[in-house]
């Protein structure tokens, strides 16, 4: 175990961790001001109830080294065996346990994104069962395809740094399913965003937090790790730039919301890529992500007519896409001897492959979120009534405001 790379995880695990409230602050400020605590518990309580589903049984199903290829087995239940001493198959230089724990907020983190899909009409109760099932039997059946011992897209040769598919790819489409399972708010024309300030500081919370997330995932500080570092920062400025570019053709405007919209995007895109690509290629990534999301949020949301309120699927699923096509393009062993050569460095093989990742995780996910959500409905109705939802989530589900002295 080397005291350097154990530091280094720490603190990126400490990183990650605070992406999570970033989240509750980037989408409590785009609600409407009757909304805004409850759309932050549906980043807090996954915190909470995701992080104890980990410890019991979620990282043994995603990381455990016994099963099989489509999940893992329960060797490490109640994280019986996961210790401080290292685990080789997933980092010979760190603690086992500290590795568990960087995963965790992955886990949490997914969870989070998904509520910018059904933002300002899901019931709580309703949201707390969803959390559970889908933490079990999406997120470790995805995490274990990807990067878990044995998994079937891992074996298939299929890259995904740090998140591409089993974060982003996943919470976008599992946002889309369950807003448009819900259907619109009743009275959407009329909402916009109650406090940009706070967006942008749970946007800058949020990108500051993406380092550890994506550095971190190379679990030691090498060459690797800081092309990471520069590859992240530079596709958030690009796609910053992406988009206020097609922003300001389309609308004539540039937006505050538009620049942290395209920051994240150039984020999203860059995740699956970071430790394979060139710096050059992440501005590309990172400007074609920018451009693609703003694509997704402005056009096809229109064109397809589904409310996905907070853009989860615009930009984590959309970017997430892009993200997982880039590192088929642009990936180079002159990067990371571990990866592979992308179609631009000679190899057509890793864009299939990673077509095929990103296919297969779109239709499982869907399929099963639906399924889920189906059948909580079943037992109760997972959006809320007309007059909770006129009245806000807020005061009729929690039963507290956020502000006092002025109405907005």
């Amino acid at each position: 175990m080397e005291l350097g790379d154990a530091v280094f995880m720490f603190i990126a695990t400490l990183l990650v961790w605070l992406m999570t409230p970033g989240i509750a602050l980037f989408y409590g400020g785009m609600v409407r001001s009757k909304n805004v605590l409850s759309t932050a518990m549906h980043s807090y309580m996954p915190m909470a109830i995701v992080s104890v589903l980990w410890v019991l049984v979620g990282y043994s199903l995603s990381f455990s080294t016994g099963g099989n290829a489509f999940i893992g087995n329960l060797d490490w239940v109640g994280l019986k065996g996961v210790t401080f001493e290292p685990n080789g198959d997933y980092s010979a230089t760190i603690p086992h346990n500290m590795f568990m724990m960087f995963q965790m907020t992955f886990a949490v983190l997914t969870v989070a994104i998904i509520s910018g899909g059904f933002a300002e009409r899901m019931r709580f109760s309703a949201f707390i069962a969803f959390i559970i099932a889908w933490s079990l039997l999406v997120y470790a059946p995805v995490a274990h395809w990807v990067w878990g011992v044995g998994g079937w897209l891992r074996e298939l040769g299929a890259l995904d740094f740090a998140g591409g598919n089993v974060v982003h790819i996943s919470s976008g489409v599992t946002g889309l399913v369950l807003a448009i399972l819900l259907g619109k708010r009743k009275d959407l024309e009329s909402s916009s965003p109650h406090n940009l300030p706070l967006t942008f500081l749970g946007a800058t919370l949020i990108w500051f937090g993406w380092y550890g997330f994506n550095v971190g995932s190379a679990l030691t500080i090498n060459d690797v790790a800081m092309t990471v570092f520069v590859n992240t920062a530079i596709a958030a400025s690009a796609g910053i730039i992406g988009w206020l570019l097609v922003e300001f053709m389309v609308n004539k405007k540039p937006t505050m919301l538009g620049g942290l919209s395209g920051a994240i995007a150039g984020l999203v895109g860059i995740t699956p890529a970071c430790g394979f690509v060139t710096p050059s290629a992440s501005i590309i990534i990172g400007f074609v992500g920018g451009m693609a999301c703003f694509w997704g949020v402005t056009y096809l949301k229109k064109k397809l007519g589904y409310d996905d309120a907070l853009d989860a699927f615009g930009l984590h699923g959309i970017g997430g896409v892009w993200g997982g096509i880039a590192t088929g393009l642009f990936a180079t062993t002159s990067v990371n001897s571990a990866g592979a050569n992308g179609l631009f460095y000679g190899d057509i093989s890793l864009l299939w492959k990673q077509v095929v990742a990103i296919l297969a995780t779109f239709i499982f996910v869907s399929l099963v979120t639906y399924f889920i959500a189906k059948l909580i409905n079943v037992v109760a109705p997972i959006r809320v009534d007309e007059e909770q939802e006129s009245l806000g989530l807020d005061l009729t589900l929690h039963g507290e405001k956020a502000y006092h002295e002025t109405n907005f």
